[in-house]
């Protein structure tokens, strides 16, 4: 793929097998995003196997996390939606619009990338406090000393995530791929010497990461300098507004999907330490980490199952995108068919694992290290947080052809019904009647409401897309064959 021509990624988009670009563009993606999540992933394990840290680590570790999101978030928002502008351009036959799409995403990437680090720096303590940081002292003191240099790694953190996509677009998924897993190989081999060797705790978990943030950062860079279908010139770097507002526009989903995890995040944290002190068990002083602890552990196996998905469907958004761009939408129908089909299937395997396996999931993280009180909520957590995850999976996948498709009104307004109406209304809400199980409960109500809604806008693009295909046969135009599997 990689050396193809701009005519022959253009032939290949619009008439390879829909099946086989599916694979193309979808394991690369897939691959990217679980090696994107394993920075944290990884940090979380050994910080749990790590005696001196143990489940105050774990509880610092999930106080962070969504600190990571934001600039993930905005990171997505800038890199998808590039990514979507450039091959609708592409396939519309406009390069001069891609390349200044890409200009400006650079320089949007930097930008945000300072300014961001820079207020984190600056209110780390208020900050810290909002994401439920203050269940304990412990808990406290190890939140703030790894957001301190995961902070510092923020600008390297959005460059390498935001250029992913748009390193895809540009027709090379194996190296977007490729420059995601070397800075996630780097923080696998750097963890365990930081801090079961050097005994660094927290902040050689942070270290790690973003040792391994700047290699694919470094790569990113490496890339502009051969791009082959978007060479942007210098005067491509001056932001032009209309182009910036459209990228933007096309990424909002993304960044609100993200965005709004965040603020779910906030919300189940503070709702944790709220009712975990009215708990028995968890309100005593030597166990109130606990709860945070360990939803913080299926929320990153969570994180695994979405980064597949995700990438699934991320990875196919030149390909909608590009035939949107030149009507093919029999094609696009397909491969909508097959998306749904696949993200179902991930889901279900997902649900089987966290139902049926879910001492050995907590094992991983830490629980022979911990009281029985931590192994028995874990299980809990794992088969009511995440029962409902096939539906989950669906919804993702809705979220994101839909943008790929242009259609970021619908995209944006579905997602933020999932993640602020349902995700943070409903972590407020349930506990109110239920205590610490609401928390647990919120998640797969949220996402049994979020797929009546995704199902009566799926049904509604079918049907806009059949008619796409029914109105160019009225028009003798031959809609162009579907082939291949997925």
């Amino acid at each position: 793929m990689e050396n193809l021509t701009q005519n022959a990624i253009d032939r290949s988009l619009g008439d390879a097998p829909v099946g086989a670009l599916m694979r193309r563009y979808a394991i690369p993606c897939v691959i990217s995003l679980l090696v994107g999540a394993l920075y944290n992933i990884v940090d979380q394990i050994f910080i749990a196997n790590a005696s001196y840290l143990g489940s105050y680590g774990n509880a610092a570790n999930t106080v962070v996390f969504p600190l990571t999101v934001i600039a993930l978030a905005i990171a997505v928002m800038i890199g998808d939606g590039c990514c979507a502008f450039v091959s609708l351009c592409l396939g519309g036959g406009r390069p001069e619009d891609a390349r200044k799409s890409v200009g400006g995403a650079i320089v949007m990437m930097i930008v945000c990338g300072l300014l961001l680090s820079a207020l984190y720096l600056i209110f780390d303590d208020s900050i810290i406090t909002m994401f439920g940081g203050t269940v304990n002292v412990e808990t406290f003191r190890h939140s703030k000393e790894y957001f301190f240099y995961i902070a510092l790694g923020v600008p390297f953190y959005i460059f390498g995530q935001g250029m992913n996509p748009v390193i895809r677009a540009d027709g090379s998924p194996r190296f977007a791929m490729a420059s995601t897993l070397a800075g996630a190989v780097v923080n696998v081999i750097l963890d365990p010497i930081f801090i079961l060797i050097f005994k660094w705790g927290m902040m050689g978990a942070a270290v790690a990461t973003v040792i391994g943030q700047i290699v694919t950062a470094a790569l990113s860079v490496f890339y502009i300098f051969r791009m082959k279908q978007i060479k942007p010139s210098a005067a491509d770097f001056r932001l032009d507004l209309s182009v910036c507002k459209r990228t933007l526009a096309l990424g909002v989903t993304s960044f609100l999907s993200q965005i709004s995890l965040v603020a779910a995040m906030a919300a189940i944290n503070n709702m944790i330490r709220r009712y975990g002190a009215l708990d028995a068990i968890f309100g005593q002083e030597q166990y109130a980490q606990i709860p945070m602890a360990v939803v913080g552990i299926v929320m990153k196996f969570f994180q695994i199952v979405i980064s597949i998905v995700v990438g699934m469907a991320a990875g196919c958004i030149p390909i909608v995108g590009f035939n949107m761009g030149a009507e093919n939408r029999s094609r696009v129908r397909d491969l909508f068919t097959r998306l749904l089909v696949s993200e179902a299937a991930v889901g279900a395997v997902a649900l089987l694992v966290v139902e049926l396996l879910p001492r050995q999931l907590i094992a991983v993280f830490g629980a022979a290290n911990e009281s029985a009180y931590y192994a028995d909520f874990a299980v809990k957590a794992f088969r009511v947080y995440l029962c409902m995850i096939v539906f989950a999976c669906v919804n993702k996948a809705c979220f994101i052809f839909l943008q790929a498709m242009g259609k970021a009104v619908s995209s944006t307004v579905l997602s933020m019904i999932r993640e602020f109406v349902f995700g943070v209304g409903l972590a407020v809400l349930l506990p109110l009647f239920f205590n610490l199980d609401g928390v647990l409960l919120s998640m797969p109500l949220s996402d049994i409401l979020t797929f009546a809604i995704a199902a009566f806008l799926i049904v509604r693009t079918y049907r806009e897309l059949s008619a796409g295909v029914d109105g160019a046969a009225s028009r003798g135009v031959a809609p162009h064959p579907v082939k291949g599997g997925f």
